[in-house]
């Protein structure tokens, strides 16, 4: 495939990323509260499986790693806000069945994939490592939302998983720069203004909250 094409589905799984960003932080500027929408759910779902396709055909195991730990994480959020369950029957077999497909591709490929992805020239190992650190980074921030929103059995966006994602995607960019991949560079970048501003928005939610706490009981 050209690389035309190749790039031209990176930028449109980036797009549905940043625009699930843009979406959430519009909504929860709005509400001057940090919000879950269900339209971020399905746009991360979507992206992934876009991004997972234009990393697959880059031969960067980095963008492969994180979008196999964050898809089911998606699904989940989806099915605790009660939007997976209008999905019909078939799709969402085949939907969830994705990543378990390309997991059967790449074990069957062997000594193949190991050769195009951990082996690949145009990525030294420690640029390797660095990129798949920045990657895991970045999806451990749905790990940890999965973990706080199972424990109070609804979907949130806590202000850890702001944090995480500030730190992996600054680490992506720079894999992305030094890589002089730019999907990568600009996907990234994108999110980088709204996980500031969303963090912000936790301590103001915060701080009016103990405001209100410290506040006399009129009797």
């Amino acid at each position: 495939m050209s690389n035309w094409w190749m790039f031209a589905v990176g930028f449109l799984a980036q797009g549905l990323f940043s625009a699930r960003i843009l979406i959430q932080w519009i909504m929860s500027e709005r509400a001057r509260r940090v919000l879950s929408p269900d339209v971020f759910w399905i746009l991360s779902l979507a992206g992934s499986i876009l991004l997972y396709i234009y990393g697959w055909m880059r031969d960067d195991f980095p963008i492969i790693l994180g979008q196999l730990i964050s898809y089911y994480i998606y699904i989940w959020n989806l099915n605790i806000k009660g939007v997976w369950q209008k999905v019909c029957r078939p799709a969402r077999i085949g939907i969830a069945a994705l990543p378990v497909a390309a997991l059967m591709m790449t074990a069957s490929e062997g000594t193949a994939f190991v050769s195009r992805f951990l082996h690949n020239g145009d990525v030294p190992p420690l640029l390797l490592l660095f990129g798949s650190a920045g990657q895991i980074i970045f999806t451990l921030r749905f790990v940890y939302q999965w973990h706080y929103s199972y424990r109070r059995h609804a979907s949130v966006l806590p202000v850890g998983f702001w944090i995480i994602s500030l730190t992996g995607s600054a680490i992506i960019v720079i894999y992305g720069i030094v890589r002089s991949d730019p999907v990568l560079i600009l996907g990234q970048s994108v999110g980088l203004v709204a996980y500031i501003r969303n963090i912000m928005l936790h301590q103001k939610s915060r701080a009016a909250g103990l405001k209100r706490c410290k506040r006399p009981h009129k009797h």
